[in-house]
C-alpha cells in the first residue's frame, strides 16, 4: 500500500486529508499526530505546486480539493486565494520541500506520537 489508511475508510480519510490540508494552508502551522502529518505533507506539496503554476486550471484543481474556508476575517480571503496570492509566490525559487515535520512527545491520554507540520 502506497499510503497510510489512518484507521478510516476511503471517504473519511479523504475528508480528513482535505480538512488538514486546508487548515495548514490557512494557519501555516498545525499540530497533529505524526502519521497524519506525514500523510498530508504530500497533499500540501501538490497544492503549493499548483499555486506556483498559477493558471486558471491549477486554481480550479486546487479549489476542487481545498475546502472553502475563510483564511482572513478582515479581507475575506479564502484558503485558495491565500494559497495562490501569498504562499505560492513565497516558494517561487524553491523546487519542493515546502513543509517541515517536527516530532513532539507522546500525547497525554492515548500516547499517540504527535508532530507539528509547518510551511518552511
Amino acid at each position: 500500500m502506497a499510503y497510510r489508511k489512518l484507521g478510516r475508510d476511503s471517504s473519511a480519510r479523504k475528508a480528513l486529508l482535505r480538512d488538514l490540508t486546508t487548515d495548514l494552508i490557512i494557519h501555516e502551522r498545525i499540530e497533529t499526530t505524526e502519521p497524519k502529518a506525514k500523510e498530508i505533507r504530500s497533499q500540501v506539496e501538490k497544492m503549493i505546486t499548483l499555486g506556483k503554476r498559477g493558471d486558471l486550471h491549477a486554481r480550479r484543481q486546487a479549489a476542487a480539493f481545498v475546502r472553502k474556508m475563510t483564511a482572513d476575517e478582515e479581507t475575506g480571503q479564502d484558503a485558495v486565494q491565500k494559497l495562490f496570492d501569498d504562499i505560492a509566490p513565497r516558494y517561487e525559487d524553491r523546487q519542493g520541500g515546502y513543509t517541515r515535520v517536527m516530532k513532539l512527545g507522546p500525547r497525554r491520554g492515548d500516547g499517540a506520537a504527535m508532530a507539528i507540520i509547518e510551511l518552511v
